[in-house]
């Protein structure tokens, strides 16, 4: 290649050391500022993550929480059910237009918290999301790197609510430079938006139509799985009701599947 140009909000090792200039692209139009960023101990992580949880739920936003391992994700949204919290965990099992309409319920209001391992590949871009929780941040390796760090963090920066809290007990590298690259952006865009008497708002984004019905019933906690087999049923019927026997059929292919979920556990 003789002339190319990279294009990355988080770029790489390998986009900086191949480049003869760097232009960065700081200002949002929107006057968004990247959130406010603390690192709390890991011990108590889970109490203080659902006194987060609930104080964000309050005032109608939504929560990420990022885990590094599946049954920690299993575990912790099987515990969110248990406490009332409406959550769904996103795994890797779940094709891609399943995801999407997850994350679709999710802006809608369907559950609250969504809990995943590795949330960086789905390109979220969810203005409703106004805490994200990361646990086990200090945990050096391609998940908790500055570079991966930085990219959860900025998942929040479409509410201007929004804060982040990282739960660790040491100061990694990896954590100070993505603290630092953080307060840097907020930094110069609060400046901006001082010169040029901007007060940000909330990103405003329409909410995409249905594509395809959920046939995943890992993502559901145990304890929601029989108010989703009453809301499913209830669904069938009234598409039956319509004569629309190819959606009751899938629905009742659904309900299946989560009854026998609840026989084998």
């Amino acid at each position: 290649m003789k002339q190319a140009i990279f294009v990355s909000a988080t770029p790489a090792r390998y986009e900086r050391d191949m480049s003869s200039q760097i232009v960065e692209q700081i200002i949002r139009p929107t006057g968004l500022i990247d959130p406010v960023v603390e690192v709390r101990p890991i011990e108590g992580q889970i109490a203080d993550l659902l006194a987060e949880i609930r104080s964000t739920i309050s005032r109608g936003d939504r929560v990420l929480v990022t885990t590094l391992t599946k049954r920690l994700a299993e575990e912790l949204t099987e515990y969110l059910a248990d406490q009332q919290i409406k959550a769904r965990y996103l795994h890797s099992e779940v094709d891609t237009l399943e995801r999407t309409e997850i994350i679709r319920q999710l802006r809608l209001g369907r559950f609250d918290v969504l809990v995943g391992i590795n949330l960086l590949r789905e390109g979220l871009d969810i203005p409703e999301v106004g805490f994200i929780g990361i646990l086990d941040a200090d945990k050096e390796g391609f998940l908790r790197d500055a570079r991966s760090l930085i990219q959860i963090i900025g998942r929040a920066a479409r509410n201007v609510n929004s804060s982040v809290v990282l739960y660790a007990d040491k100061f990694t590298d990896s954590i100070r430079a993505a603290i630092s690259e953080t307060e840097r952006r907020r930094k110069l865009q609060l400046n901006y938006n001082k010169k040029h008497g901007i007060t940000p708002e909330t990103i405003v984004k329409a909410v995409r139509e249905k594509e395809v019905d959920l046939t995943d019933t890992k993502h559901i906690p145990k304890r929601a799985v029989p108010e989703m087999i009453t809301v499913l049923e209830s669904e069938m019927r009234e598409a039956a009701d319509r004569l629309d026997f190819e959606r009751a059929i899938a629905l009742r292919d659904r309900v299946t599947k989560l009854k026998e979920r609840i026989k084998g556990e």
